[in-house]
């Protein structure tokens, strides 16, 4: 069978049309290629940088807990257990678990699927509220002590601690049963990026939320520093300096340090919520604000909070060793009753 001069003309008009048309699809493809690279490279950037915050904080909690490691056995684990051991080791290891936890969460060359993605924001999520809730604990049964085992302290605080984390714990719980967040992984540019989308519900109840802690932890530091300042106005009246000197390092390494770090971490998240200076989230400067937020929470959540058991623990016992100091210092009454175990190298 013979083509003649139309018919193979025809058919090579056709076949040239055909590699145009292939020709115009591949130069579309490539334009959008590069119009989402365009457009998803400020959203990398930013999950890129936040990572790195995120892997930092991560491993100062890891160091700490390395660094510290050996305090924790002689005066945690080798003590007789009480309320503040349990809190302790809860506030501890829910730390290292968070950190571990957040970098599968937000390093983007981790691969983790959608499911994965959404049990660690639930775990996270709840993680965060019980670890804020005992650090309150913690800080409550510091101001009890502080006051002499008064009650007309203890009991509004508690009160107040207890009515803030019942409105939290409800509030993720009520955003989890609705479904009012998704979370799903997309694979941009070879990064693994999780993204979350949350309504408007979710972030007005995490606004509310910032506001009730943030309250109540401005409400604690102002007691510890109100009942700092009356102790020492009474050790300046029947002590020497040396005393007096002691008595204020003691103090600020053990409980106005942790106090104030809580409420500037509490202000710096008020202004990630409210501040209209952050709308951009790509702008250097809101990445440099909230990789500065992450790193100083998780210090203060899990390195600054043991810590601060751990500096009155040391502390009484040094008073149990120096009979001489203890007098002038148990005034204070900065301790829960603990048994400190006394051995002899002999």
């Amino acid at each position: 069978m013979t083509l003649t001069s139309c018919e193979f003309e025809s058919n090579q008009s056709q076949s040239q049309q055909q590699r145009i048309s292939l020709l115009y699809v591949c130069l579309g493809c490539w334009i959008l290629h590069k119009c989402l690279s365009i457009s998803t490279w400020p959203w990398i950037g930013f999950d890129r940088f936040y990572s790195y915050c995120i892997v930092a904080a991560s491993a100062g909690v890891m160091y700490d807990w390395v660094l510290t490691f050996e305090q924790e056995v002689e005066l945690i684990w080798r003590q007789r257990w009480s309320p503040i051991t349990v809190l302790f080791l809860s506030v501890r290891y829910l730390g290292i678990s968070y950190a571990v936890a957040s970098m599968f969460m937000y390093v983007p060359t981790v691969p983790t699927t959608d499911t994965v993605s959404f049990i660690l924001v639930i775990l996270m999520n709840w993680i965060d509220i019980v670890a804020n809730a005992l650090l309150g604990v913690i800080m409550l049964i510091r101001l009890y002590a502080m006051y002499g085992r008064s009650r007309k302290v203890l009991i509004p605080l508690a009160v107040f601690l207890v009515a803030g984390n019942m409105f939290i714990g409800v509030a993720v719980a009520t955003t989890i049963a609705m479904r009012d967040f998704s979370q799903e992984e997309l694979i941009l540019s070879g990064t693994h990026q999780c993204t979350g989308h949350f309504n408007g519900y979710y972030l007005h109840l995490d606004s509310v939320s910032w506001i009730f802690g943030t309250s109540w932890e401005v409400i604690a530091l102002f007691l510890a520093v109100w009942i700092a300042v009356l102790h020492f106005c009474e050790l300046r009246q029947r002590s020497g300096d040396g005393i007096m000197n002691d008595c204020f390092t003691v103090l600020i390494k053990t409980h106005l340090v942790y106090f104030a770090s809580v409420v500037g971490v509490s202000c710096l998240g008020l202004g990630d919520n409210f501040s209209k200076a952050l709308v951009n989230e790509y702008s250097l400067g809101t990445q440099i604000y909230q990789g500065l937020f992450v790193m100083f929470r998780f210090v203060q959540m899990f390195v600054l909070g043991p810590r601060l058991v751990l500096g009155v623990r040391e502390y009484h016992a040094k008073l149990l060793n120096d009979s001489n100091t203890a007098t002038g210092m148990t005034s204070i009454a900065f301790q829960e009753p603990v048994h400190i175990s006394t051995r002899s190298s002999v």
